[in-house]
């Protein structure tokens, strides 16, 4: 289970840091966002989910930055709404370059009128075209998006339905997922740490057993506010690491 907001190992924000997330959160134009989160209901969901995932960004870039050094690069691949709290600290808490990536231009667009002032900006790109390399790689709900791979996700949950399973449909989204992990995980510097989900754990762990690099896994999982998978973090070229 995910532990709990009031056991999160952190470090307190800087209250300067804290106002900034809390500024662009309220600069985010959330009707044009409902349009991208969802198909219909996109102001009830905001109006529920929009408290939640400021708070449990917080909590979790609090996390985070317990782990990062000063002026390092981190990764982000598939940010949104979700990620601006940590992308926010680490700039402003660890003076670090962060590049966030991604594939929706009308989200991309919005979450860059919220962050005008900061340096933090998206780009509507790919993050396989991210130059240089990178000690932090952020990938949490990408490579088990039910949208762009619909019949790999169910399976990553564990609710694959046998009946209407399509293994060719399956294989061809297998490839495209090990695509972005193996033009991904060559960016991170050794040794680094990778932010994903507990489903994609696998991922990353497939590619570091392909390459022979050591890695480890915390026990620890932190709760996300909008696709609710919990979040961990997974220390990559080192068995082991107890910060």
């Amino acid at each position: 289970m995910p532990t709990s907001a009031s056991h999160l190992k952190r470090r307190p924000l800087q209250p300067t840091t804290a106002k900034t997330i809390r500024c662009v959160f309220d600069h985010l134009d959330y009707p044009a966002l409902g349009s991208v989160y969802c198909y219909e209901g996109g102001d009830e969901f905001w109006m529920a989910k929009r408290k939640s995932c400021e708070r449990l960004g917080i909590d979790l870039s609090r996390v985070l930055l317990k782990k990062l050094p000063c002026g390092g690069r981190s990764l982000y691949v598939g940010a949104g709404v979700a990620e601006l709290p940590c992308l926010l600290a680490e700039v402003l808490e660890l003076d670090r370059h962060v590049e966030p990536y991604n594939l929706r231009r009308s989200e991309v667009a919005t979450l860059n009128r919220a962050c005008r002032g900061t340096s933090v900006k998206f780009c509507a790109s790919t993050a396989e075209k991210a130059k240089g390399t990178f000690d932090h790689l952020w990938i949490v709900s990408v490579l088990n998006d039910p949208e762009r791979f619909p019949d790999l996700s169910p399976l990553s949950y564990g609710n694959l339905d046998p009946v209407t399973f399509n293994p060719t449909r399956f294989e061809r989204q297998r490839r495209i997922v090990r695509s972005i992990v193996d033009r991904c995980m060559p960016k991170l510097s050794l040794t680094g740490w990778v932010t994903t989900s507990i489903e994609e754990v696998v991922w990353i762990a497939d590619w570091c057993h392909r390459h022979a690099i050591p890695y480890h896994v915390e026990q620890k999982q932190y709760p996300t506010a909008l696709v609710g998978d919990p979040i961990c973090f997974v220390r990559v070229g080192s068995e082991k690491d107890d910060r």
